[in-house]
């Protein structure tokens, strides 16, 4: 039986010119080697399998070469070619150093150093995951490194770079190999099946180059296992149910179903999936790769940063035309949060079927706010639109805090009132809305007004933030109300006594000593008091109460509302503490005691006491 060979050590680049994704790489040492400028130590590092010790195997045979091509690769006929190629070379030392990584294996590998080529003009070191060299061996290769024998290079890989120590990183030469594309690796895998006389679907080939991760080694040892599962023909529906890896129909199923606001399918599909034996958090990643690659599918320039195949690219851009940008963004932050709180959450089903229904809430109307479902109607002609003066307009007497709101709810209810307070009579109510010809005004009674309804009329439902009308959502209404209020309230400038400010700020430290006891004792600790320009000025023995966020966002909206100013602006002073002298003598107690209480003082004195008081 004929031993077999792993794709990965048969189909291993021999020359630079069959490195695969490394150009840059290997054009620099292919030109150091034509101007004869080789740096006596070289580091390559980068991730696994992406040609590292390849490449110094290809460049150490090559610089040993007697007779090298025009093209500066290895003409594999010279003695020196035909002994790198049987493995028996002696010009080129490979050493592992995870398992040669003290002190006495390099001293050895410096001894061999001494001895000159015996073919060739170089006699090349390659250390492979040098990072694993202990400190010690590190220095003392350090000498070596920095001034070996014109003769002598020096190759180390590592993965690690940052392990190695400075003093040996300023010594090398540094490359650093990237990881190998999906599309190197996808051309590559058809090269390899071809030689091999393997009939594989380009779809296979690039599901097999993802999962390699950028490790062409990792890409031909999973191509090995396919051919073993499928034989002469690797098909696209093998790779993904011996690789357990999510068909891309599932993400553009589940896309056109949010689009459409389908809840039910796509839940049905993560049933699916999760019963197939799918890590529901495969799905949440996958995810936000399809949306990743639909939202780059948006415009064509950024069309080549897809990496799938032409098929699959035709497929994404079809579906995006379908999908708005907004949506897209929204959708990825949705997937974006439910990956980051996937590993807390207890429930992680419901917390993957809570993300899909944020998405379909998106686009589907049903799964939004409500909004306003009466239509606008028009008053009846005959009934006049006469309203109620404002309390604002009555007289001058200050307002309270609930007669402003109900001002203010009045007066956005007079605006938006034509539109939305009269239902539509329907067909099916038992109970028809009155007819205009009881509701006829007379002097003794006024007619019926947005602002006083009379009794027989259905009372409207005033809400000071609702639906505008039809078509309007309750965002947008709020939106409006909101910005109604801060107009409204620029106008709160009205002045304010001593009094009053000390009558406001009592009633707010009774009823909020409740919620916060420390915060309520620091303000009424001491009186505030009215300053120019409407500032409040009150002492206090630090600034930490300012901590409190929600008890001075509590305390500001009680002075706009019962002050009727939001001009104001509070001004902590902090009061400086007395310095206290230390009491240790009885007659300092006693004055100290004299102080806060005279009488002892004039007890003193009448009965005449002395001695050391």
């Amino acid at each position: 039986m004929e031993n077999f060979v792993v794709s990965a050590r048969k189909y291993r680049p021999a020359t630079f010119d069959t490195v695969v994704g490394q150009q840059s790489i290997t054009s620099t040492l292919k030109n150091a080697i034509r101007n004869n400028t080789l740096a006596q130590a070289f580091l390559f590092c980068g991730p696994r399998g992406v040609g590292k010790t390849t490449c110094a195997r290809i460049m150490a045979k090559t610089i040993n070469c007697l007779h090298p091509t025009e093209n500066l690769e290895a003409c594999n006929e010279c003695e020196s070619c035909r002994a790198f190629n049987n493995n028996a070379s002696f010009n080129i030392y490979e050493l592992d150093a995870a398992s040669n990584n003290s002190v006495d294996d390099i001293r050895s590998l410096v001894d061999q150093v001494r001895i000159p080529p015996q073919i060739g003009d170089y006699k090349v070191y390659i250390i492979d995951e040098v990072h694993m060299l202990s400190k010690d061996a590190f220095n003392a290769f350090l000498k070596t490194l920095e001034e070996p024998p014109a003769y002598a290079k020096f190759i180390l890989a590592t993965t690690e770079k940052h392990k190695i120590i400075p003093t040996i990183l300023s010594r090398c030469q540094i490359y650093d190999f990237k990881r190998i594309t999906v599309d190197d690796i996808a051309k590559h895998l058809t090269f390899v099946a071809s030689s091999e006389g393997i009939n594989a679907e380009a779809e296979a080939l690039n599901i097999i180059a993802q999962k390699a991760d950028g490790a062409l080694r990792d890409a031909l040892s999973i191509f090995d296992q396919m051919v073993s599962f499928s034989g002469k023909t690797i098909t696209y529906k093998d790779v993904i149910d011996n690789l357990n890896v999510l068909d891309y129909d599932y993400y553009f199923r589940a896309v056109d179903d949010i689009l459409q606001g389908n809840t039910s399918d796509i839940l049905l599909m993560l049933n699916d999936i999760i019963s197939k034996g799918f890590e529901p958090h495969h799905f949440v990643t996958g995810m936000g790769t399809h949306m990743r690659n639909l939202l780059v599918s948006k415009d064509p320039a950024t069309t080549q940063l897809l990496e799938v195949s032409d098929q699959l690219r035709q497929r994404y851009i079809t579906q995006s035309q379908a999908c708005q940008m907004s949506f897209l963004i929204k959708a990825l932050e949705i997937n974006d949060q439910c990956d980051i709180n996937y590993r807390s959450a207890n429930n992680k089903r419901l917390h993957l079927e809570i993300a899909l229904l944020k998405m379909c809430a998106l686009c589907s109307p049903a799964l939004n706010m409500p909004q306003a479902q009466t239509q606008p109607t028009q008053l009846p002609q005959n009934r006049p639109l006469t309203s109620q003066p404002t309390p604002a307009a009555a007289g001058p007497r200050p307002l309270s805090g609930a007669e402003t709101s109900r001002s203010t709810a009045s007066t956005t209810s007079t605006v938006t009132q034509p539109q939305t307070q009269q239902p539509t009579p329907s067909p099916i109510t038992n109970n028809p809305a009155p007819t205009t010809q009881h509701q006829q005004p007379s002097t003794n009674n006024p007619a019926p007004s947005i602002n006083n309804p009379s009794p027989d009329t259905p009372a409207p439902t005033m809400r000071r933030r609702g639906v505008t009308g039809s078509g309007i959502s309750v965002n947008d209404a709020l939106k409006e109300a909101e910005k109604k209020d801060d107009v409204i309230e620029e106008t709160w400038n009205s002045p304010f006594t001593q009094e009053q400010l000390v009558s406001s700020w009592n009633a707010f430290t009774q009823k909020y000593k409740v919620i916060s006891p420390n915060f309520t004792a620091a303000l009424s600790k001491y009186i505030p008091k009215v300053g120019p320009n409407f500032e409040i000025h009150f002492n206090v023995d630090n600034k930490l109460f300012e901590t409190d966020t929600e008890g001075m966002s509590a305390l500001r909206n009680h002075l706009k509302n019962t002050l009727h100013n939001n001009q104001f602006q509070l001004v902590p002073e902090v009061m400086e503490k007395p310095v206290e002298v230390d009491i240790y003598t009885d007659k300092d107690k006693f004055e100290r005691m004299a102080k806060e209480n005279p009488m002892l003082r004039t007890m003193q004195t009448e009965l005449q006491l002395e001695g050391d008081l």
